[in-house]
């Protein structure tokens, strides 16, 4: 019984405190979360691995997870360490649902986990079942993948220059054309 109380407050808290569930309803939301998968990992577990293809998403229902970025044997500024720590409510992984990306990260249990999984499967029922639930969560994913391209292109620019940071962005959008057209 404690049990399950407990597993209802932290979905909860991922219902109602999760950014990428913010402009869903509370009956989209629960419709959103019926289609998660529950997973446990023990402390010191990967869930995925930097370069892994992207399959989804996680919510964490309780634990620490730390997402790392960099390789510790490589001293080139590539290997550099970046880490970051997230729990409950934060989510990882989200760009791989509406984009085919790889893994920039991996991401390593600090703690025992309870994560709920949200994948392309998951995804693709979404939009079947309730197509306006999918859309405003593609919305959400969009303003995310476009505020991190602003930032990026605005950090490479300080950092070089912003002529080098629009050549950049227009390249590969001319890239990324070129390639639907074939």
């Amino acid at each position: 019984m404690f049990d399950k109380l407990s597993r209802l407050k932290d979905q909860s808290n991922i219902v109602f405190k999760s950014k990428f569930l913010a402009n869903l309803n509370p009956a989209e939301r629960y419709e959103f979360l019926q289609l998660c998968h529950r997973r446990s990992y023990k402390e010191g577990e990967y869930v995925f691995y930097k370069n892994d293809p992207g399959t989804g998403m996680y919510f964490i229902e309780k634990g620490k997870i730390q997402l790392t970025i960099g390789n510790p044997d490589d001293e080139t500024a590539e290997g550099i360490i970046s880490e970051l720590e997230l729990e409950s409510p934060d989510s990882f992984g989200a760009l791989s649902i509406g984009y085919n990306l790889r893994r920039k990260s991996s991401a390593r249990c600090v703690t025992d986990c309870d994560l709920l999984g949200f994948f392309k499967p998951d995804f693709e029922v979404l939009r079947d079942r309730h197509p306006q639930i999918a859309v405003k969560f593609l919305q959400t994913l969009t303003n995310i993948a476009l505020r991190q391209l602003e930032t990026t292109a605005r950090k490479l620019a300080e950092v070089s220059s912003e002529q080098l940071a629009l050549n950049i962005q227009f390249q590969t959008y001319y890239e990324a054309n070129r390639e639907e057209k074939v």
